[in-house]
């Protein structure tokens, strides 16, 4: 019996291992294609490549039209942190009203900010861009940052609703004793028990961000504005004249960050994904 359930196991973590390296195959391939010539790329089909070169990073890294993809690396933090920023202050904010205040309409306004999880975001491009474009708003990061200074993403609303649900109010009602107002309970007792949440809102916010293309594309046509994402598809050209090696070398490049940030918080993640909604 023993021998049998040992089979069993070694067969399952084999198959499960054998597709996860199916699922990473093509990371995996974008990785070692980096380091390919041109010309390898895609006459190895193979992962190791039979010549290494650097050349790919160094042309990539020099961008277009002299800006450097450092700069465009620059625009996706300073977009990505001020988002994270914005989403965590403001969203939590919100949850905390939701969950702990009682004020007029709240159980409308709780249904109308669920609602818009479900409205796609096509539906109100339009309306937004010519709202933004009346601002004066386009070829600026205003359009893609200040939208999460306004709890705009329900999602994280409802999460952190949940979250703090699951908080006991008997902490609210000691607070209250001891003499502290709702400003206090928010930032001495909701918001400390609030991290796991707020670091997977972080987290997600920023992969969401960093990998946010068609806002971009619509909201920046400058080049000294554009994102990693906006660079690397300058690096196509359709004509088939494109350089595959810098094209590829670049997108190794930004899956970094957002890879090193969910491996460092990776456990607060799984905390909050986990606990959200627990009463």
């Amino acid at each position: 019996m023993h021998t049998k359930r040992a089979t069993t196991a070694a067969v399952k973590h084999t198959f499960i291992i054998l597709l996860g390296i199916l699922m990473l195959y093509p990371v995996l391939w974008l990785v070692s294609s980096s380091f390919k010539p041109n010309q390898l790329i895609f006459s190895e089909p193979g992962l190791w490549p039979s010549a290494f070169t650097l050349d790919n990073y160094a042309n990539g890294w020099k961008g277009l039209q002299g800006i450097s993809f450092g700069r465009f690396f620059t625009n996706s933090w300073i977009i990505s942190i001020m988002s994270v920023l914005g989403n965590v202050i403001t969203c939590s904010l919100a949850a905390f009203a939701f969950a702990r205040l009682h004020f007029k309409f709240r159980k409308i306004w709780f249904a109308l900010m669920l609602v818009t999880i479900m409205l796609p975001y096509h539906v109100t491009l339009i309306p937004q861009y010519i709202i933004y474009d009346q601002l004066q708003w386009i070829n600026t990061y205003y359009p893609l940052i200040l939208p999460k200074w306004l709890a705009h993403d329900s999602f994280f609303i409802l999460m952190m609703v949940q979250f703090i649900r699951g908080i006991p109010r008997e902490l609210d009602e000691s607070a209250t004793i001891d003499g502290c107002g709702m400003w206090q309970i928010y930032f001495r007792i909701v918001l400390p028990l609030l991290v796991p949440a707020l670091i997977s809102a972080a987290i997600f916010t920023f992969i969401w961000s960093w990998d946010d293309f068609f806002s971009q594309m619509i909201y920046l046509s400058k080049i000294d504005l554009f994102t990693v994402q906006l660079g690397i598809r300058s690096l196509f050209d359709p004509s088939g004249q494109s350089d595959w090696g810098a094209l590829l070398a670049m997108s190794t490049l930004s899956l970094v960050p957002i890879t090193l940030i969910f491996l460092i918080f990776q456990r607060y993640f799984l905390d909050g994904i986990a606990t959200t909604g627990l009463k």
